[in-house]
């Protein structure tokens, strides 16, 4: 067959376009994949990243693992210290450190004669009244060259020294943490939804103490073809707090569940919820913790048609610490 050079050049042609359109799909495609990786990558860094922060957070000497101690106070005046003729004995201090005592306006500590004591960072040389942790930060004593530390806390109408030390076996021994593979399936975008102004939820914490704590409204996600919600604690405009069980819980993940903190919730009330990133409770790491445990309504459970319990398996974030007892 003979081709007459019109033809030609237009067979010539359509073939040019179609390797340059051939041309343009695989640059593009490439473009694709050169845009997704930084992203993956960028997930996976950022995830190491604020695995390492957690677990030095956790390894910090007045860290969670460093704690020795929570003693609670009786009536009249006690003496702590780390003989055994204490009436608080702490099982890493002097002998005597000094003597606490609970009065009607609040709780007071007096420094046993000759031993070095600072409250917040300055030496302490007589009786101070211990300010309880909170938004204020509560007063501070330190002994043994800084390593050790004690702070009052304050849960119902009970008062107790939180006790510290930089040599505590729990942070010696401690094994870091165990997190399931980052998976960016399991960032998900939630909807906030608002609870009227005042509402609060009751927790109740390890000791099986109940507080009514500020409930803003509760979040909804899509995880497995449902619909799931959790209810929230903390400030909309500055990050909502999580507590969850799920169906890990107890087997992988820590018997009493799970944190998760968000980011703020946007305009459009959408919010983030990283499940990579939820993290155990103090109370997996140490017995003198008094961690609120999640309330009933997010155990991630729900009644199927059948009257059968489903849950949720949330397979991220943190693992059970190799050395809890839960």
């Amino acid at each position: 067959m003979v081709i007459d050079m019109k033809t030609r050049t237009l067979v010539c042609l359509m073939t040019a376009s179609l390797l340059a359109a051939a041309c343009s799909s695989q640059d593009g495609r490439a473009v694709d994949s050169a845009a997704v990786a930084p992203t993956a990558a960028a997930f996976a860094t950022e995830h190491a990243e604020w695995v390492r922060e957690r677990a030095a957070d956790l390894g910090r000497p007045d860290g969670w693992t460093s704690l020795i101690g929570l003693h609670w106070i009786e009536a009249g005046r006690r003496s702590v210290g780390g003989g055994e003729g204490n009436a608080i004995h702490l099982s890493i201090a002097p002998d005597r450190l000094g003597q606490v005592e609970q009065r009607a306006d609040g709780l007071y500590f007096q420094p046993a004669e000759g031993v070095p004591i600072t409250v917040d960072g300055k030496p302490l040389l007589h009786e101070v009244r211990l300010d309880t942790e909170g938004a204020g930060g509560g007063t501070k004593l330190s002994y043994d060259q800084g390593k050790g530390q004690i702070t009052a806390i304050k849960r119902g109408e009970r008062l107790a020294l939180r006790v510290r030390h930089a040599d505590a076996p729990a942070r010696r021994d401690f094994a870091g943490l165990d997190f399931f593979p980052a998976n960016e399936d399991w960032r998900v975008q939630a909807k906030f939804v608002p609870h009227p102004a005042g509402k609060t939820l009751p927790i109740v914490n390890v000791l099986g103490e109940i507080a009514e704590n500020p409930n803003p409204g509760y979040v909804v996600f899509e995880k497995e073809g449902r619909q799931w919600q959790l209810e929230a604690l903390g400030d909309p405009a500055k990050g909502l707090n999580l507590m969850f069980q799920d169906q890990s819980t107890g087997q992988l993940t820590y018997g009493v569940g799970r944190y998760l903190h968000t980011e703020p919730v946007a305009a459009d009330g959408t919010v983030v919820l990283d499940f990579n990133r939820a993290y155990n409770p103090p109370c997996a790491y140490t017995d003198f913790a008094t961690c609120p445990l999640p309330p009933p309504e997010n155990r991630l459970a729900q009644l199927d048609t059948g009257g059968h319990r489903t849950r949720l398996a949330v397979l991220a974030g943190e693992k059970k610490y190799a050395v809890a007892k839960h």
